[in-house]
């Protein structure tokens, strides 16, 4: 009877500093983890990058793994969120939106076959999820697959009735392949939803462009700068319209006002030194191509002391990003 006795005295301290233990990490995990979320929070970054991984030392906790991906991708740090991401998809391979937030940063690296896959992976989860078919219709298009790009952006558009986004993109694909009247119908069916969009009155002037009806394409374009005088995209749009029309000056003018909108922005300055170099001013051309090279290395290539203007390769991308 006297070890029985003993021994259980000893368990039972035993146990007791084992539940002290796990009471004193539990408390310091959520120490960590909530003052990692003030940081973020106060954007205090570094701090806050440190306190999720003290607290996740502790405890790997699928929200607080969450949080510090959403902290990688604030402060553009795409390596270390898309090894977290990875990590929480085999850790929790049912839960959609770390493959959703994956596939984004693939399309961001232009890994559009990786982003396939990861996409792929959702709709085995959820066949009738929209948002799948869209992101995966992205990753086709990088690849250059339109047909199969339409193809789930017809499926996604079947899922979620009036998808705004899907639809600018396959009317934009639509163009592309010259198929003027199914774009048409699209342009129609988002703006009998909000006559105002501004994505779609822009392809509707690009379609009123591409079947020869310029001055309805202006009016399209005019609409929008008049409406929103801070879309990039019109006076990019209508300042191509003119180049076409060989109104250089007011096609220079239109790119000056979007460049002064977004002095990043590489196909601005691209365009801007091509009408230069119609207009005869070939220094001011070089000097614009140079600055989109800055703003934009694969805009294109510098040969030969001249600058080639790789416009094939431009993509106006209408939707999340």
């Amino acid at each position: 009877m006297i070890p029985n006795f003993f021994k259980s005295i000893f368990v039972g301290e035993s146990e007791n500093e084992e539940d002290k233990k796990q009471k004193k990490e539990q408390k310091d995990f959520e120490i960590f983890k909530f003052d990692g979320l003030r940081a973020q929070k106060m954007e205090k970054y570094d701090y806050a990058e440190k306190c999720f991984l003290k607290a996740l030392d502790i405890k790997e906790e699928f929200e607080t793994m969450n949080y510090l991906s959403q902290l990688y991708l604030q402060t553009d740090k795409l390596d270390k969120a898309r090894e977290l991401l990875i990590h929480m998809t085999k850790k929790d391979p049912q839960f959609i939106n770390t493959f959703f937030t994956l596939a984004n940063i693939y399309f961001i690296e232009e890994n559009y076959k990786e982003m396939e896959s990861t996409i792929q992976k959702t709709i085995a989860i959820d066949k009738n999820n929209a948002l799948a078919y869209y992101l995966l219709a992205k990753a086709n298009k990088g690849q250059g697959d339109n047909i199969m790009a339409i193809a789930h952006l017809t499926e996604a558009i079947k899922q979620k009735d009036n998808y705004t986004e899907a639809l600018l993109m396959r009317t934009e694909l639509l163009l592309q392949m010259k198929q003027y009247k199914e774009a048409a119908e699209d342009i129609d069916t988002i703006l009998k939803k909000d006559a105002e969009d501004e994505s779609a009155l822009i392809l509707r002037g690009k379609l009123k462009e591409s079947t020869g009806q310029e001055k309805e394409a202006e009016t399209d374009y005019r609409l929008v700068i008049d409406a929103d005088p801070f879309n990039e995209q019109a006076y990019l749009s209508l300042g191509k319209l003119f180049i076409t029309q060989k109104k250089l000056d007011e096609a220079i003018k239109l790119f000056n006002e979007a460049i002064e909108l977004n002095p990043n922005s590489s196909v601005s300055y691209q365009e801007r030194g091509r009408v230069k170099l119609l207009n005869g001013d070939k220094d001011g051309s070089v000097e614009d191509m140079k600055k989109a090279l800055e703003n934009s290395p694969k805009i294109g290539n510098k040969i030969n002391g001249s600058y080639n203007y790789l416009t094939n390769n431009q993509q106006n991308i209408f939707g999340i990003y």
